[in-house]
């Protein structure tokens, strides 16, 4: 990890030295950036989204993080005393910093794993559709008639298309969180 100082980044910046800093910041797993202002840290994730071409994760607990969690791919709020001003800029909020690790490895997983999964129902389901369509137009000589009567297809978009996404995402839960928790690597795995 790297852990750096507002005046230094005063002197990254001004100075010329974004590729020497991108240099570093490639052998590290995080970079933390204390006693900065909103435009160093933002104009930090910038830099690496724009030149490392990686996705970013900001975590910021005040007004002063707004910036930078914007900047980022995916922004974490944390609630706290700071104020609310991190959480309504966010993509997700979490209440302490200590959730942070359920937040990625067991809800990471889950959503990682739902959708993986939604994406290959909603091809079953409009592959379902498209071959009755297609068989159709044989059986009506390619009249272009109507198969389906206007209010049959609201229905069927409403409970083949709404319906089960909405139950498939609240009930599954492939692997239990106990087990998500105790072992990381399942979240690289899932992927």
């Amino acid at each position: 990890g790297l852990v750096i100082d507002g005046r230094t980044l005063n002197v990254i910046f001004q100075g010329g030295l974004e590729e020497k800093f991108l240099a570093l910041t490639k052998h590290c797993r995080s970079v933390l950036c204390c006693r900065s202002t909103p435009l160093q840290k933002s104009m930090v994730v910038k830099l690496v989204r724009r030149q490392l071409k990686v996705m970013t994760l900001s975590i910021g607990d005040g007004a002063n993080d707004v910036s930078m969690i914007q900047a980022a791919d995916v922004g974490i709020g944390i609630s706290g005393q700071e104020g609310m001003q991190a959480v309504m800029a966010s993509d997700f909020a979490i209440s302490r910093f200590k959730h942070l690790k359920k937040l990625l490895l067991v809800h990471g997983h889950w959503c990682y794993a739902r959708l993986a999964k939604m994406v290959i129902y909603f091809f079953y389901k409009n592959v379902s559709y498209v071959n009755l369509l297609f068989w159709y137009q044989f059986f009506c000589g390619f009249s272009g008639s109507t198969m389906i009567d206007y209010w049959q297809m609201i229905f069927f978009n409403l409970f083949f298309t709404s319906m089960p996404p909405l139950l498939f995402g609240v009930l599954n839960k492939d692997v239990s969180a106990k087990t998500l928790l105790g072992l990381p690597e399942l979240y690289k795995i899932g992927q």
